[in-house]
């Protein structure tokens, strides 16, 4: 169920309807759009590691990144903050317990992976606890698709017809939001429009592409991190990603990849194709401007560093294509908290 300021939002009358109408609704409620303008007068909390705490010669805060298609439920007593960026047509998800102070977020990329997505989150959350009560805040994606569908309604199109890539994700989050029985109090929905800021060529661009949740209070900051902060283990949880869509055993699950209790990071073992080189080693040859156009959902929306990533991951998968060298005995790469607030190998 949804709430917005301590009501249930009322479903629309009509079920063919329903999903679009609900999110058109919520998109202009009064008290949504005044919270994604504070949101959005926010200044942007930038996260990166100073030089000296690389060293280990001074503490930082407990921080969990958290990459595409990765979650993780947090504790407050160990973690200060957790967040995600490198969001375009992706949605930065965060649902807080308000008794228990349990934060799970989630960095959602498709709607095939919402409906089992929101019940891993949940599971570390409620406490099997269906009247809980859910603060959630999602940011993220934009205007990607024609103006035609600038009101948020589809008439007769539906989500497979659909061109863009923003618009079927954020309907199928609030579907699943209101079909479930928990209380989910939406508390920040900076998203589509909302999150739409055009050039002179009215070009669409996302306002902001990262997310991050203060453990202590549960506020909500939008938020960027640079490569010292992402992490650990950045390049092999990128490649994660991409190798989760050929194992069958990720099919509509969220990667997990953080132990709650013990505030340590599991990487669990995946394995890359020969395929997978050999599609590396071809696209390495690829200009800039090709490699936005054929690795990303919105290409003229990416930040600065995706190119440089995208040919950092091809790199490894050329250096290390057999994937038992990345994971001997095929056994998980564990991370533990340094007494700095960092992670180190175990």
């Amino acid at each position: 169920m949804i709430f917005v300021d301590g009501v249930p939002f009322p479903s629309p009358s009509s079920n063919q309807e329903s999903d679009t109408e609900t999110l058109a609704a919520l998109m202009e409620h009064p008290t949504l759009l005044s919270a994604s303008n504070s949101f959005k007068a926010t200044p942007e909390r930038k996260f990166s590691v100073p030089e000296e705490s690389v060293t280990e010669r001074s503490a930082q805060s407990k921080l969990v990144y958290l990459f595409q298609r990765e979650f993780a439920t947090v504790d407050p007593a160990l973690v200060d903050f957790v967040g995600t960026d490198e969001a375009t047509t992706c949605i930065g998800l965060a649902i807080r317990n308000r008794k228990n102070g349990m934060i799970s977020v989630a960095h959602v990329d498709s709607p095939e992976i919402v409906d089992m997505g929101l019940s891993q989150m949940l599971s570390g959350v409620v406490d099997f606890n269906l009247d809980a009560d859910l603060d959630v805040h999602l940011l993220g994606s934009f205007e990607d698709f024609p103006p035609r569908h600038s009101d948020y309604s589809t008439n007769s199109e539906n989500h497979e017809n659909m061109d863009g890539f923003s618009l079927p994700l954020c309907t199928k989050i609030v579907e699943t939001l209101r079909s479930r029985r928990e209380k989910f109090h939406i508390q920040t929905l900076c998203i589509l429009g909302h999150n739409t800021r055009r050039d002179s060529n009215n070009v669409a661009y996302p306002i902001f592409n990262g997310l991050v949740v203060e453990t202590s209070s549960g506020s909500v900051l939008p938020a960027s991190f640079n490569r010292t902060s992402r992490c650990p283990d950045e390049v092999v949880r990128r490649i994660r990603v991409t190798a989760a869509y050929e194992d069958s055993t990720w099919n509509g699950k969220l990667l997990e990849t953080y132990d709650t209790q013990t505030d340590r990071f599991i990487i669990a073992p995946c394995y890359w194709t020969r395929r997978q080189v050999q599609i590396a080693n071809s696209l390495k040859y690829l200009s800039d401007t090709e490699i936005l156009h054929v690795c990303s959902t919105s290409p003229s929306a990416e930040g600065p560093d995706f190119v440089e990533n995208e040919r950092r991951i091809w790199d490894y998968l050329i250096k290390q294509p057999d994937w038992r060298k990345t994971f001997p005995g095929k056994r998980p790469r564990i991370f533990e908290r340094t007494d700095t607030g960092g992670w180190k190998r175990c």
